[in-house]
């Protein structure tokens, strides 16, 4: 079976998959989702926020800037998975989705088992690209992410974080 007809067989079942290119061969894979890694937050000012979740719940914050990003970031645990709130201070996506949409949702980044070496170029759909990827990056904590697109959904919104359970 080509790749491009395992493709088609697999979305067909709801899979998520993707082909990449690995030395001439194009290689299927599907990533293997292991846990909501974190969900971002958008808050114009990171302190009050601390005070309001903090007046609710008992949580111990872990603060770290992401100069790459031009945000602040406080971050606190939920089980497995991380809250982060974001403030951006400087010019860039996180600012550009703060003065177009408000406070709240950013992302949500999925935790998959796969390293970074596994980020594709494209997703693709029945042969078709059907998605792009952003460069893997450094997120805070030395987390390794990737912004994606899947079909029409808006670039920034979703995110894999590579081979961590942090």
């Amino acid at each position: 079976m080509t790749g491009q007809n395992l493709t088609k067989e697999l979305v067909g079942r709801n899979v998520i998959s993707v082909v990449s290119d690995r030395g001439g061969a194009q290689v299927l894979e599907k990533f293997d989702l292991t846990h909501v890694h974190h969900v971002n937050l958008l808050v114009a000012d990171i302190e009050s926020a601390k005070r309001e979740y903090s007046a609710k719940f008992n949580l111990e914050f872990i603060d770290e800037s992401l100069p790459s990003r031009g945000v602040l970031t406080s971050r606190f645990s939920v089980g497995e998975s991380w809250v982060v709130l974001i403030q951006p201070i400087a010019d860039g996506e996180p600012m550009r989705q703060l003065r177009e949409r408000g406070e709240g949702l950013f992302l949500l980044s999925l935790g998959v088992a796969q390293g970074e070496d596994a980020a594709p170029a494209h997703f693709h759909h029945y042969g078709e690209i059907d998605g792009a990827w952003s460069e893997v990056r450094d997120g805070i904590a030395g987390w390794r992410v990737a912004d994606f697109e899947v079909a029409s959904e808006p670039k920034g919104q979703l995110q894999l974080a590579f081979g961590r359970n942090d």
